[in-house]
């Protein structure tokens, strides 16, 4: 597993970013046949790259969806009522619909250590992040477009996909 330079990656997820959604338009408009495997198959070779103990971007720079369900079993962890986490900690996003953390980085990730501090009780949203198994690529595009810039793991899964694609068509 290799460190990941924030700093590199930051620069390079802004750099192509445009390039790696406009890939990935033109992929969900005319998916290769096996997209899926492919997909699955690049998921699994990044994480044998990525630490994300090194990088921490999702929780520095992005905020969770809380659910209640996560809400109730968070705040009976740190021993609070519901509302009173909810008034520490989160607002209310009316435009979504959805509870989010008031500040970033995350307040519950650790930035000398890049851990979560409430990791076994922590958000599905974490949990699952980037998301990339959650459901086929294809019905999925839309939060690969989202997490390029935000997450290696992303980044590099789309790299790998785009060289798949560019093999499939030079026939190797």
């Amino acid at each position: 597993m290799q460190q990941i330079s924030l700093r590199s990656f930051r620069y390079k997820a802004r750099h192509n970013k445009r390039r790696f959604r406009r890939f990935l338009t033109v992929l969900e408009k005319n998916a290769p046949r096996k997209l899926s495997v492919a997909a699955l198959a690049a998921d699994k070779a990044v994480w044998q790259e990525v630490d994300c103990l090194s990088c921490a971007n999702c929780c520095k720079t992005m905020s969770p969806t809380y659910s209640p369900a996560d809400i109730k079993r968070i705040s009976a962890h740190l021993q609070m009522t519901p509302q009173q986490f909810k008034d520490k900690w989160l607002y209310f996003d009316k435009s979504d619909g959805d509870w989010m953390n008031v500040s970033q980085p995350c307040q519950f990730l650790d930035l000398s250590t890049n851990k979560c501090n409430i990791y076994e009780v922590r958000p599905a949203d974490c949990a699952g992040f980037p998301h990339h198994t959650k459901k086929r690529m294809l019905d999925y595009m839309h939060v690969y477009k989202q997490n390029v810039e935000y997450c290696p793991a992303t980044y590099k899964m789309v790299e790998r996909m785009m060289n798949w694609v560019a093999e499939l068509k030079v026939g190797v």
